[in-house]
């Protein structure tokens, strides 16, 4: 399971739009877009055709998706719709903001994934509900997960991970540090240490994610109609015993 600092408005643009396919290979999805896959078609009370996925980012799960399903993709930036066009050809893209989007059709199955992080209010997490609600047919199922809330949330946690294509190698330096447990954000830090032809360059990005309680999703996504059912996301990535919750939501038939 990868930690993705690209959505929403605060995604990696310009120079450092490149670096995505390097320190998140499409591989990399493989595992866990083949399990969302499987838990949208054992939970529909529908044969599921078509799924939406909202902030689809540079089109890494979609590279698994369109196996399964027909594709539609939505992201708030034409940097990494640009990419997700070039490795999904085949998979529809559009752009447009998870809290505001309306398109002109509904679909079997809708996932926002690690997306839904760039959500840093209530009323940005339940418009962004409200979207994939819009969207979804009766019967359909609606996937997302929670990466950090306030229950599991590590002030300072660091991580390193290294990653290289060719001559190009990276190191990444991942930092979660909260200023103000009180409200519903905290700050995602990034170093990206580069090695490119002979030549080392440091970037560094920040975004602004949201954290809320297990409880405040549970109330949003019903308050918005679902039907919820909380699961375990586990991956073979992931320290034993580790898991981040799943929610699996139905929309009556």
């Amino acid at each position: 399971m990868t930690t993705s600092p690209n959505k929403d408005e605060r995604r990696m643009y310009g120079d450092l739009a490149w670096l995505w396919p390097i320190i998140s290979p499409p591989e990399d999805y493989a595992e866990e877009t083949e399990l969302f896959s499987r838990v949208i078609r054992e939970h529909s009370r529908i044969e599921v055709r078509t799924l939406l996925h909202i902030g689809c980012g540079a089109g890494h799960n979609d590279h698994v998706f369109k196996k399964h399903f027909e594709v539609t993709g939505i992201d708030n930036s034409e940097e990494m719709l640009k990419l997700a066009r070039e490795l999904n050809p085949e998979v529809t893209y559009c752009k447009g903001d998870m809290r505001t989007i309306r398109l002109d059709k509904s679909y079997d199955a809708v996932a926002i994934l690690d997306s839904i992080d760039y959500m840093s209010t209530v009323e940005d997490l339940r418009n962004a509900f409200v979207t994939a609600y819009d969207h979804l047919k009766p019967g359909g199922i609606f996937l997302t997960y929670v990466e950090e809330c306030k229950e599991r949330f590590k002030q300072n946690k660091t991580e390193c991970s290294t990653h290289s294509k060719g001559d190009i190698k990276v190191v990444l330096i991942e930092n979660g540090f909260d200023p103000d447990p009180e409200d519903t954000s905290f700050e995602t830090r990034f170093v990206y240490v580069i090695l490119r032809q002979g030549e080392l360059e440091v970037q560094t990005d920040r975004h602004i994610c949201g954290i809320f309680e297990l409880r405040t999703w549970h109330d949003l996504l019903k308050e918005v109609g679902f039907e919820v059912k909380e699961m375990k996301l586990e991956h073979s990535t992931f320290p034993e015993g580790e898991h981040l919750p799943m929610f699996v939501c139905g929309k009556s038939l």
